[in-house]
């Protein structure tokens, strides 16, 4: 029993999405029409109902207002003339009867009426006091009347058989309908599940092609603007992320590899030339233990800044605090770099950021100006001023490091933000950087929510502006 009882369950999660919205959107379309129909039966039905009593009724009124205006006494010697009007005013299918007071019919007229229902029904009709009710398909409506001294009642009995057969067509009319609308239902739900999952299955037909083909893989957009062409564009763009990421990942090993490479090689040349002779020569021990030193240093200072990078990657800590004052902390790094560097000149424009804090701790605001004011003093070339520039406007703080230097040229100014590059090889090996303070600055700020853009020409020099948002108090 239980097996029976959950089989349905999991044939449907079994069954795929498309065959689920199919057969909802089907059950839907049919519910709602079958609905429809069930209220406009019942309304139908309740109004011929309501029209047929009112036709009796009106029937009824003119019966007794000419029996009223023609002062019948009710005698045997008037019976044939009331009977025959009443034979006039008859309908089809319906019986009208007049009772005394003792409640004896009098007067009996009838059209096509099946007079064995009088007789079935007679007793039934006699215990009856209600002046409208129904009987066996059968409208009994009745209204007591007086005329001088005879009292009695006039009774309209009509045949609702042509009603109920005109609700029974109407009926099977609507199931017809139904059972055409269960059809239509099926063949629109499937339709519409069909025109619902066509981005669906682009998305799981791209997410196959990529893993056959690649990453270059992308969903083709259709001119539609509705929330699955703006699903459609997200997926686009998480892969075009997705690329970028293992493409900087595969860009940054290599280059990584490159990097070490130099130093170890040199290393282990040294090393085997003292192995197999040059331990033996002072001079040239010395020179190897040097070289090695100098390399170890190179080697030490690249894992230092692939660490601070891998930290800036993974942005601020949740318990660090993100709140710095700009102007002391800026103050203080001009006066550590006019000490490090006393043939520059380094000028503070701070004035506007007076008494704003910003979004970022004081550590990682240190480091991204550390960073740039350094990259200021290498590429400064023949000029020895840098400027540090402050401004503050709608709830977010501008800060740039202005030099007069080498600057940077066009076709390379792109690609300062990727890790190990360098836009003048030469001069900056011989400054000794890496190519990673940029990548640390830039993810520095934005890890806070800030922006960070460069400005330069070539022999003219280079402006960086960050931009943070201030710390909402």
């Amino acid at each position: 029993m239980k097996a029976e009882r959950y089989r349905f369950p999991i044939c449907y999660h079994a069954l795929p999405i498309k065959w689920k919205l199919t057969l909802w959107s089907a059950l839907l379309l049919f519910l709602l029409f079958g609905a429809y129909n069930i209220v406009q039966y019942v309304f139908v039905e309740r109004w011929m109902i309501k029209e047929e009593q009112a036709s009796t009724q009106q029937d009824m009124r003119e019966i007794l207002n000419v029996l009223l205006e023609k002062e019948f006494r009710f005698e045997e010697s008037e019976y044939s003339r009331i009977r025959s009007y009443l034979e006039k005013v008859n309908q089809s299918s319906q019986l009208i009867r007049v009772f005394d007071e003792k409640g004896l019919p009098i007067i009996a007229v009838s059209d096509d009426f099946p007079n064995e229902w009088i007789a079935d029904n007679d007793a039934v009709l006699r215990a009856n006091d209600n002046q409208s009710f129904s009987l066996d398909n059968m409208l009994v409506m009745r209204s007591p009347f007086t005329i001088f001294e005879f009292h009695g009642t006039v009774e309209i009995v009509k045949s609702m058989e042509d009603f109920e057969k005109l609700i029974n067509a109407f009926l099977q009319v609507m199931l017809l309908c139904g059972l055409g609308a269960v059809m239509v239902s099926a063949f629109g739900g499937r339709l519409l599940a069909r025109q619902l999952l066509r981005p669906l299955q682009a998305m799981n037909e791209t997410m196959r092609r990529v893993k056959q083909n690649g990453l270059q893989e992308r969903i083709q957009l259709t001119g539609s603007k509705d929330e699955i062409h703006s699903l459609m564009n997200l997926f686009n763009e998480m892969m075009d992320q997705v690329e970028r990421s293992f493409a900087q990942q595969r860009q940054f090993v290599e280059d990584a590899s490159h990097e070490l490479r130099t130093p170890i090689a040199i290393l282990e040349g040294h090393l085997a030339m003292l192995r197999r002779w040059g331990k033996q020569d002072p001079a040239v021990l010395e020179e190897s233990l040097d070289i090695s030193l100098h390399e170890l240093a190179r080697l030490k200072g690249l894992v230092q800044e692939l660490l601070r990078l891998s930290r800036a990657e993974r942005s601020v800590s949740g318990d660090e605090a993100r709140e710095a004052d700009p102007t002391p902390i800026l103050s203080r790094l001009i006066k550590h770099a006019a000490a490090l560097y006393p043939s520059f000149r380094f000028e503070a424009e701070l004035e506007d950021l007076g008494g704003i804090r910003l979004a970022i701790s004081e550590q990682h605001l240190e480091q991204i100006f550390i960073i740039l004011m350094d990259n200021a003093v290498k590429y400064s070339g023949d000029s020895r001023t840098v400027r540090i520039r402050g401004a503050a406007s709608d709830g977010q703080a501008t800060l740039a490091v202005i030099d007069c230097g080498i600057g940077i040229s066009e076709e390379s100014l792109p690609y300062v933000w990727d890790r190990f590059y360098r836009a003048d090889k030469s001069r900056s090996g011989e400054q000794g950087g890496y190519g990673l303070g940029l990548s640390i600055a830039k993810r520095l700020a934005e890890g806070c929510g800030g922006t960070i853009q460069i400005d330069s020409r070539l022999n003219e020099g280079t402006t960086v502006t960050v931009t943070f948002p201030e710390k909402i108090k």
